[in-house]
């Protein structure tokens, strides 16, 4: 049985992707510290499935991390824990230094304890690249984060990226686009007009409306995952 672990398994990308790689045959083990917006629900039936197992952890908890690594001994790493949402990060830009740079970096060094040659794939998001006048990002593109949230996405990034160089850990970066789909927290802005919608209240206009944004499904992108860690 292939072993994995999904960081924040039961956030809205992770808890789709736990339920993708368990079709897939995967024994998979999440780690997650159940913040705001993890929600329990989103795996409700799974605790019954023999190849799926859960722990309410930090990934600053590097003790327990490096523990659990050497106990079920995983042959990769999805990290997908991590605070996401821009306007919080305006607010309380602390939790997403915390979560999104000292979460990545105690996790790599947990790594380095166990085994620095897994398979690792990070999950980042395009907003590191910054605001685009025309065109789509590609890796290529320089850096050039506005928010809290995207800076502490951009420097785990970079944290990635020297572990590799320095000390030849095994993983690679991904940097999606917004999602959509099942089990996505409310406060997002799909989500958020549906309910609006439904309750006939009125409908928030980002900035002055004239940003455009690109979106996927999020069944889509735990498929792309599974091709990167695979590929």
């Amino acid at each position: 049985m292939r072993r994995v672990i999904v960081t924040g398994g039961a956030g809205f990308i992770g808890s789709n992707l736990v339920k993708y790689l368990l079709k897939k045959k995967y024994f998979v083990i999440n780690l997650d510290k159940l913040g705001y917006s993890a929600n329990p629900y989103n795996l409700k039936n799974l605790e019954k499935n023999k190849n799926y197992i859960f722990f309410k952890v930090d990934l600053n908890n590097k003790k327990k991390i490096t523990k659990i690594l050497h106990k079920y001994k995983p042959q990769g790493i999805f990290n997908l824990a991590a605070e996401t949402h821009v306007d919080r990060s305006i607010d309380q830009p602390k939790h997403f230094i915390s979560s999104n740079i000292l979460g990545t970096y105690n996790l790599l060094e947990a790594i380095l304890h166990y085994n620095r040659k897994i398979k690792i794939v990070h999950v980042s998001t395009d907003e590191v690249y910054g605001d685009l006048i025309k065109g789509r990002s590609n890796e290529n593109f320089p850096y050039n984060p506005s928010s809290p949230y995207s800076s502490s996405k951009a420097s785990a990034d970079h944290l990635i990226k020297a572990y590799i160089k320095t000390y030849k850990i095994n993983a690679v970066i991904s940097n999606c686009c917004n999602n959509y789909g099942p089990n996505q927290f409310p406060e997002k802005l799909i989500p958020k007009l549906i309910f609006n919608i439904l309750n006939n209240k009125p409908l928030p206009i980002y900035a002055k409306g004239k940003n455009s944004r690109e979106w996927m499904h999020v069944q889509d992108h735990c498929e792309a995952l599974l091709l990167i860690y695979l590929k």
